[in-house]
């Protein structure tokens, strides 16, 4: 598996080695006050690591173990999270975790009091957006008064960064500390030698960070170490992409079947539209043949009555060539209203073209 000079340090495995080890435990003090903005009485100068299971009954779960926590001489918690996979609900693990971590201090059960608890700091850095409608890559959480903006309640806050909103992709855009880290964890791996000297600067703890990162500095165990994480994390995307098209297949079959259900109901809806149209035209035409015929029977009976045979037939002939002039153009009209093709009512009635756009032009 070929690495690059500098391994990623979003990866677990790298992650743990920078900021949860003794050895490194200053880059972990630097990058807490870098973060958190903490200078003066407030700046962190020592840390602690404790377990970082919150709960022995569930240590199996990964819900139960954070990446890194330690506190500081005043007693004030940290949690440190590195997130790669979107998970669904991570806001409200980071609240839970943050409640663990407060619940347990030592002297709950002693004879402490509620006022001897200390503040629980929550950090993530998140390689997904947690917050799609925030604009900016890191966010600042605590409990404040809904009316007065108050911060009365102080022992719980939560700094959230996320990678994909930090845009800036060259060393000479970085503005501050903030941005340096946000750049090394989004960039290390990709980061040249050339890149590398501009960025530390004289930087003490961020040149250190990279040399924590340099795979030269790194053990053949530790390189399989992390070359496993890599492997976990791959695969788990691999599984995921997979349960993705799956998904979308389904979706597509399914909407392939309720569209051809649909085609089919408003074809057949058409076809019974259309075919009520033919029907009543061909009904109509029969109605005026059985009425011509009864005409010529009638009329030739009454003309043989009165001894005026030719007359009348001649008469009768044209009473049915007008009857029947009368009958297309009445049937025509009717076709029109049915919103037929002017060139199906033609067929229909054995009118011209013409005629059935004029007698749709004088029924407008």
């Amino acid at each position: 598996m070929h690495l690059s000079r500098f391994l990623d340090p979003k990866n677990d495995v790298a992650f743990k080695k920078i900021f949860g080890s003794e050895k490194n435990k200053d880059i972990l003090i630097h990058f807490l006050n870098d973060i958190l903005l903490f200078e003066g009485n407030r700046e962190i100068t020592e840390v602690e690591f404790l377990g970082t299971i919150l709960d022995a009954d569930i240590a199996s779960k990964k819900e139960s173990i954070v990446d890194v926590l330690c506190k500081d001489k005043n007693g004030a918690q940290y949690i440190i999270e590195m997130q790669v996979d979107p998970t669904q609900g991570f806001e409200k693990r980071a609240q839970y975790y943050a409640a663990k971590a407060y619940g347990r201090q030592p002297n709950r059960g002693k004879e402490g009091k509620y006022s001897d608890l200390k503040e629980v700091i929550f950090i993530a850095i998140a390689d997904y957006k947690l917050f799609p409608n925030k604009e900016d890559y890191i966010s600042r959480h605590v409990i404040l008064d809904k009316k007065t903006y108050e911060h009365d309640l102080k022992d719980f806050s939560f700094t959230f960064i996320e990678l994909p909103k930090f845009k800036k992709k060259r060393v000479e855009e970085l503005n501050n500390i903030t941005e340096k880290w946000c750049y090394f964890f989004k960039h290390a791996k990709e980061t040249t030698l050339d890149g590398y000297s501009k960025i530390i600067g004289e930087d003490l703890i961020i040149k250190k960070a990279y040399e924590a990162l340099d795979q030269f500095n790194w053990s053949e165990d530790e390189l399989i170490t992390y070359e496993q994480e890599l492997k976990r994390i791959w695969d788990n995307k691999a599984v995921e992409d997979y349960k993705l098209e799956r998904a979308k297949a389904e979706g597509k079959a399914e909407g392939i079947k309720l569209g051809e259900s649909k085609g089919k109901a408003e074809g057949k809806a058409e076809g019974i539209k259309l075919g009520e149209a033919k029907g009543k035209a061909e009904g109509k035409a029969e109605g005026i043949k059985l009425g011509e015929a009864k005409g010529k029977a009638e009329g030739k009976a009454e003309g043989k009555a009165e001894g005026k045979a030719e007359g009348k037939a001649e008469g009768i002939k044209l009473g049915e060539a007008k009857g029947k002039a009368e009958a297309k153009k009445d049937l025509a009209i009717k076709l029109l209203k049915s919103e037929l093709s002017v060139e199906t009512i033609a067929e229909y009635t054995d009118l011209s073209i013409q005629e059935v756009l004029n007698l749709k032009n004088s029924v407008k």
